[in-house]
């Protein structure tokens, strides 16, 4: 049974991280092979890389870029909030960094592989070897649409896992240390200033600060789709025998809280407890399966909550 427990932990955790690994691929190469030769500007951390990266005149791939400024925030965060972000967050970083750098390298250089290749075949006319080139997208518009829906793919993919890319994320936990600021509002913010500061850099200009704003909506509209719904959070009832065991799991596992309510199965006439849990949208799959690993047969229902005020939400005196 122990040996049986452990081969599915293991196999559990390779799905995980080779799940994440593979959605960090698709936001890399959104962001290097669709972005990036777009011209288009971006927000969160990724986008302030790109920014730093037209500044120091492409001295410094946009990977290690983003693995700096994650380094740093990280670091920070440490100090501020304490060192309890997961592992998950960490590898991210670095997976995504790792593979932003090669990207960079194959798809955006003459002497990269890819250029190479389109080159051979002769089919079009190639200046850097790029996705745009590759696709034949010449219309940048549709470079950014394709870089946001690759992007978010990759991103939803990590939040179901459990992962985080790092940036925004970090900024917001430090954030909320001394202000109670919501997560929908910030990322706006900050993504709203990193995109509109593009428009001092002249290999970006406006037409790049609009196509950056259309691959921001195009990337948030492609999470919520994929995280089934556009609600920042959802609301989870859970009835279930081990109510103490599904509580203890989801405060200490998922770092959320729970409530306890005290029902009657009205068929039955038997009292039941109710665990109640309220999640942010990108938390709901982690907690779905520790409720899977305690009960396996616990009654679920799961709704999205169109306003979550107080601690770890929005505080209501900022609506």
């Amino acid at each position: 049974m122990g040996i049986s427990l452990n081969r599915t932990t293991i196999g559990t955790t390779i799905k995980e991280y080779t799940l994440m690994a593979l959605g960090m691929f698709l936001y890399s190469f959104g962001w290097i092979c669709c972005i990036l030769p777009a011209n288009a500007a971006g927000g969160g951390a990724t986008g302030l890389s790109l920014i730093l990266y037209h500044i120091a005149g492409g001295a410094i791939s946009i990977g290690t870029m983003v693995l700096i400024i994650n380094a740093i925030l990280l670091i920070i965060a440490g100090f501020v909030v304490g060192w309890n972000f997961g592992i998950k967050t960490i590898y991210c970083v670095v997976v995504m960094s790792i593979i932003m750098h090669f990207l960079q390298v194959w798809f955006t250089t003459p002497d990269g592989w890819v250029a190479q290749i389109i080159t051979a075949r002769d089919a079009l006319t190639v200046p850097n070897g790029t996705i745009v080139d590759l696709f034949n997208l010449q219309n940048r518009l549709l470079s950014a649409i394709l870089g946001g829906i690759c992007s978010g793919i990759g991103v939803a993919m990590c939040f179901q896992q459990g992962g985080s890319t790092g940036g925004s994320d970090i900024v917001v936990m430090i954030v909320n240390k001394f202000y109670t600021i919501s997560y929908g509002k910030f990322i706006r913010l900050t993504d709203g200033v990193i995109i509109s500061s593009a428009l001092f850099l002249p290999d970006v200009g406006i037409d790049g600060v609009i196509y950056g704003f259309v691959m921001v909506a195009v990337f948030s509209y492609t999470v919520d789709m994929i995280l089934s719904g556009n609600q920042q959070s959802s609301q989870i009832f859970i009835v279930s025998k081990d109510y103490k065991a599904m509580a203890d799991a989801i405060n200490n596992e998922a770092k959320r809280g729970a409530t306890v309510i005290d029902a009657m199965g009205w068929y039955s006439k038997d009292n039941s407890k109710i665990v109640m849990c309220v999640c942010r949208k990108r938390d709901l799959a982690m907690v779905l399966k520790i409720v899977r690993n305690v009960d396996p047969e616990a009654f679920i229902t799961i709704g999205s909550v169109m306003g979550v005020y107080g601690k770890g939400f929005e505080a209501l005196n900022k609506v």
